[in-house]
């Protein structure tokens, strides 16, 4: 009794989660699809009766003919949920996407991992001129993106109206792509990265991906922690990156296959460090070798440090090669 009480504890929380992250209402197809992403395998109707439990509960509230939408008290519910249960998400979406990563880089086809960003409308244009210097000074993982209107899926995300999305290729596409190689990713945390005199010199601030619900970008574009523009301008300050560690023996492989992504318009590698040396000032393990790698969300935390908010979610989905465009061709 005590396991089946702790299964619909976090079954529970996975639908709470899946309904306060979007921003509009939606039904239980949707739901179920989202539920097998993060490895619960739970059928359309059971998803239905979990919603009707909570509505009863006010945890939700039915909206249209099938939609629904997590109420005051489903949040409340849901940042009181146990601990255990929050733990661990970042990391079990990167490996997710990294495994639904099918990019050929000689083919350049293929599904890669995006972030998105939804932009009001009327602020869009000044937006992509403020993000202009960023994608040109290479501070994201590729000048390639893609745009998606409102109404528009993208993921499991339905693009807000009077907004506007902004889709840009997530570093998780390296894992994914060292991982269809044969070289294994340890990805550790995202961060905020100081750069000096142009270079990356050590990390300042870190979340550590298995002990955060949250994409680390996403936390410090809200609190504002970033500098990206005066990197851009005088070589001095501080971005979004991530860190990742790999072993020693696969070195020449993956740098093959940095160097092979680099020719298709991918980049991102910021450092890769020597075997068991740190990297900027970060303890490597015993024959492995740290990465470091820069956050496809640099352009967005720019724009929101001219005044351009927007609302962010890192490692959206995955989305076809061919769908993205180069950011000046906007």
């Amino acid at each position: 009794m005590a396991f089946q009480t702790q299964d619909v504890r976090r079954k529970t929380f996975a639908i709470l989660k899946i309904l306060s992250d979007s921003p509009e209402a939606i039904g239980a197809r949707l739901i179920a699809r989202r539920l097998k992403e993060h490895g619960i395998a739970l059928g359309e109707r059971a998803v239905r009766y979990h919603l009707k439990l909570l509505d009863a509960r006010g945890l939700t509230q039915l909206v249209g003919k099938d939609g629904r939408q997590i109420t005051e008290r489903g949040v409340e519910e849901l940042g009181n949920a146990l601990v255990r249960e929050k733990v661990g998400l970042a990391i079990s979406r990167i490996e997710l996407l990294a495994f639904r990563t099918t990019f050929d880089w000689e083919k350049r086809s293929g599904n890669v991992p995006v972030n998105v960003a939804f932009f009001p409308k009327e602020r869009f244009g000044r937006a992509v001129r403020e993000m202009r210097p960023v994608f040109e000074a290479g501070l994201c993982v590729s000048d390639l993106v893609g745009v998606v209107r409102e109404g528009e899926l993208i993921g499991d995300y339905i693009v807000p109206r009077g907004r506007i999305g902004l889709v840009t290729v997530c570093s998780v596409l390296i894992n994914g792509v060292l991982l269809k190689a044969g070289v294994p990713v340890d990805s550790k945390f995202g961060g905020i990265l100081q750069i000096s005199e142009g270079k990356p010199l050590r990390f300042v601030e870190l979340i550590h991906y298995a002990g955060s619900s949250l994409d680390p970008s996403e936390v410090f574009i809200r609190s504002r922690m970033t500098s990206v523009m005066d990197v851009v301008e005088q070589g001095e300050g501080n971005i979004l990156a991530n860190y990742r560690e790999i072993p020693a023996a696969c070195r020449t492989l993956a740098e093959e296959v940095i160097a092979r992504l680099k020719i298709a318009g991918i980049g991102g590698v910021l450092v890769m460090g020597n075997t068991s040396e740190p990297v900027c000032e970060i303890p490597v393990e015993l024959d492995r070798i740290g990465l470091v790698l820069g956050s496809g969300l640099n352009p967005v935390a720019a724009a929101g440090e001219t005044g351009l908010e927007a609302e962010s979610h890192a490692m959206t989905a995955v989305m076809d090669y061919g769908k993205l465009t180069k950011f000046g061709e906007l």
